[in-house]
């Protein structure tokens, strides 16, 4: 009676693992599919863009950035690096760099603003790169040059390079601690003589 008690199960027990399986394999087949056809989707996107949908007004997931208006046409334009908020943004069609800087919450200290770049697609699918001087703007009491805030087109690249900027404050701290930490020694030293 045990025995046939533990035979039974033992079937139900690999009936089970095997309708498990089964369910296991539906499962990541239907999630292999739905991947793919999201992926499809999220590559097929537009440069441009009428309207917006209002129940996404912004979406600040995953670096993108939605401050399209609702009922005009809108661009989409990528800020990479030293700002705050680099990404994906989609914006209306007549913003000006300084607009989309705002957007991006401003360039960061160790942002290098005579070198900012707009990287441009033309017609005949070359890219164009155009530099632009925005240090005085930030740093100097008055403009030494004109200051021109472009209109960004649809797929514009806006490169901000950087590097970490020096700042005297770092080796006193550092000189700061190697000199506290001799002094301590010092006194543990004349502490322990005496």
């Amino acid at each position: 009676m045990r025995s046939e008690r533990t035979e039974l199960n033992q079937k139900i027990f690999i009936l089970h693992r095997k309708e498990f399986g089964i369910f296991m394999n539906k499962f990541f087949f239907t999630s292999f599919a739905a991947l793919i056809l999201l992926g499809n989707t999220i590559l097929a996107q537009e440069k441009y863009q009428i309207g917006s949908d209002l129940k996404n007004l912004r979406q600040t997931q995953g670096a993108y950035f939605d401050y399209s208006d609702p009922s005009g046409v809108n661009i989409k334009v990528q800020v990479w690096g030293y700002v705050k908020y680099p990404g994906y943004y989609v914006v209306p069609i007549n913003t000006t760099l300084s607009e989309l800087f705002s957007f991006a919450g401003g360039p960061m200290v160790d942002a290098k603003l005579e070198e900012i770049r707009i990287l441009r697609e033309v017609e005949n699918e070359s890219v164009v790169m155009t530099k632009y001087n925005y240090n005085d703007l930030m740093w100097e009491e008055n403009l030494k040059s004109e200051i021109k805030f472009p209109v960004l087109e649809a797929g514009d690249i806006v490169v901000v390079p950087g590097e970490p900027r020096y700042f005297i404050r770092q080796d006193i701290s550092f000189y700061l601690s190697i000199l506290t930490a001799v002094i301590s020694s010092a006194a543990l030293i004349i502490s322990i003589t005496r």
